[in-house]
């Protein structure tokens, strides 16, 4: 019970967070210069059309009602329709384009694990040149600029080389049949081996660019908890027993990783940060791509849903990472 009151205070604390943010994005959005509905026709449109386009799109009420409208609809889960491109449900809008964008962040995060675990592990195993090398990884690797890394690696690997697409999420023509909406997944369920390999090699350069930039916070905290940990008393204990030092290294990788479990559930909600730039570089018809077209189109039904989406996955990765903790270590739930 203890940890079930913990997991409810924590998604209590997440409602005002939630609020707060589609309150800012709300209003940031109406202070931006322009007129969404001229936006879409134009300047040339008659100002009787246009009128009444602002009359059944609700832009002719006072701010606080649009408000207002805005917050029920959200917490009743009606994201509206947008107001371009034949006013199309918001909802079917995102989940068209979320598979793409959450496929594209899970290959990165499995990426800067990867990278990250496997330079921490050996610069504090080895230490010397291999750790100033691990150490200057991670210092260039979180200054990096997506879209400079990306333009670099499409460049390089896919101009000059030839080795992997330029852009896109897979071959015209090798889409297997909608699922999921996750390629690899909907592949390998509809046994389309080909539509697998094309949509990995398609997958390979986006999310090893974001996994990339990504990676350096994960190669300073493993190597800092190893290090730390080879240097306990369990740690010497184990040697004097005589336990192989393979083990002995293991144990203490496995005491090293607890305390980047809540760092790995950060990098994931940054992962959807980062995503958005991945996207644009790689032409992936993710949520960050259309989150961008309909900012330009100040589409605001759409981009409203966007942005809460994005929140939304934030909260819960947030509220998901106290609740492992709180599993972990007792102590984080103690009181409640």
């Amino acid at each position: 019970m203890s940890l079930l009151r913990y997991a409810v205070f924590r998604l209590a604390l997440a409602v005002p967070t939630l609020l707060i943010l589609l309150t800012v994005v709300f209003f940031v959005l109406r202070v931006i210069p322009g007129n969404p509905i001229v936006a879409m026709v134009g300047m040339k449109a008659p100002p009787e059309y246009v009128e009444q386009l602002i009359r059944e799109a609700g832009l002719d009420k006072p701010l606080h009602e649009q408000y207002l409208e805005y917050l029920v609809h959200v917490f009743t889960g009606n994201l509206g329709r947008s107001l371009i491109f034949g006013k199309r449900d918001v909802s079917l809008e995102i989940m068209d384009r979320l598979p793409a964008t959450v496929e594209l962040a899970l290959a990165a995060f499995l990426v800067s694990i990867a990278l990250g675990h496997l330079f921490g592990f050996l610069a504090a195993r080895y230490g010397g040149k291999i750790d100033l090398t691990a150490r200057v990884y991670a210092m260039v690797t979180y200054v990096l600029f997506i879209p400079f890394v990306g333009l670099a690696l499409q460049l390089v690997f896919s101009v000059w080389l030839g080795i992997f697409p330029v852009a896109g999420r897979i071959t015209p023509g090798l889409e297997p049949p909608r699922v999921t909406g996750l390629y690899l997944v909907d592949s390998l369920l509809a046994g389309r081996l080909d539509s697998f390999v094309d949509a990995l090699w398609h997958l390979a350069l986006p999310s090893f660019t974001l996994g990339l930039v990504l990676s350096g916070v994960f190669v300073r905290l493993i190597r800092n908890n190893m290090v730390k940990t080879l240097g306990e008393d369990f740690v010497y204990a184990y040697r004097a027993i005589g336990f192989p030092e393979r083990r002995v290294l293991w144990k203490a990788y496995r005491v090293a990783i607890v305390p980047t479990v809540t760092m790995m559930g950060l990098q994931l909600a940054l992962l959807l940060q980062g995503a958005v730039l991945t996207e644009t570089t790689f032409s992936w018809p993710g949520l960050g791509t259309l989150l961008l077209e309909r900012i330009q189109y100040l589409d605001y039904p759409t981009v409203q849903g966007a942005v809460v989406v994005f929140v939304l996955i934030v909260v819960f990765m947030n509220v998901a990472v106290d609740i492992i903790n709180a599993l972990l270590d007792p102590r984080v739930r103690r009181g409640l």
